[in-house]
């Protein structure tokens, strides 16, 4: 863990998260107003900026706080002892109080209240599949970065995040504190607060098989 003292530390969760809630439901209403009912270009401008912002989000607030702005992140980082049970908890409630602030900021920046139950529909076997692939491909990205090459980590997941909003049916949310947030945008980037416990379920999941099978996977054995 970086050198930095743990209110330090929660005050980078909270910006980053903050700023990437702001990012995808802004952008994502700035490209559905602006795509003229092309779904299709709305998704690449929310995709675009996602991607983008994570690259710039994890640079900044790395070195400070580990920049996971994410539970399951976390929760691979728990399992991995290199965070406290403690410590984990409250970067947890501080990613999802943020990821809500993040919500508000938007909503503000294009003048609609601050919170309101998204009315769009993600749910079922294959939404759940996706999340868990999602999940399980960031945390994948996210080991073997620090492994290998420990610099690449911000393009590494924000290269990672953009193609799963195209390689993903549910859009690759792939973070507890990012759905519990966009279940309060009646936005583009939406889900419905009913749909949003499977998604966290499957999100929690992936972190746990991904940080065990990376573990197991990434340790050098000497050949016979």
């Amino acid at each position: 863990m970086p050198a930095f003292d743990l209110p330090r530390r929660l005050a980078a969760e909270a910006l980053g998260t903050a700023m990437l809630l702001a990012t995808v439901v802004g952008s994502g209403i700035m490209g559905e107003t602006l795509a003229g009912g092309n779904v299709a270009l709305a998704l690449l401008g929310n995709t675009l900026a996602t991607g983008a912002i994570l690259m710039v989000l994890i640079l900044i607030f790395g070195p400070v706080s580990g920049a996971h702005f994410n539970p399951a992140v976390t929760l691979a980082f728990l399992l991995r002892g290199e965070i406290s049970k403690a410590h984990a908890a409250l970067y947890v409630a501080t990613q999802v109080a943020a990821g809500l602030a993040g919500v508000a900021v938007a909503h503000l920046m294009f003048e609609q209240a601050l919170w309101a139950p998204s009315p769009t529909q993600r749910s079922g076997p294959s939404q759940w599949t996706a999340e868990f692939v999602a999940t399980f491909g960031l945390v994948a990205t996210i080991l073997g970065c620090l492994k290998f090459r420990p610099a690449a980590v911000p393009y590494g997941v924000g290269l990672f995040i953009s193609a799963g909003y195209w390689f993903t049916s549910s859009t690759s949310f792939a973070n507890p504190a990012v759905t519990v947030a966009r279940a309060l945008t009646p936005t583009f980037s939406g889900i419905r607060p009913v749909d949003a416990p499977a998604f966290i379920a499957a999100e929690l999941a992936a972190a746990v098989v991904a940080t065990w099978l990376f573990r197991w996977l990434l340790m050098a054995k000497r050949q016979a």
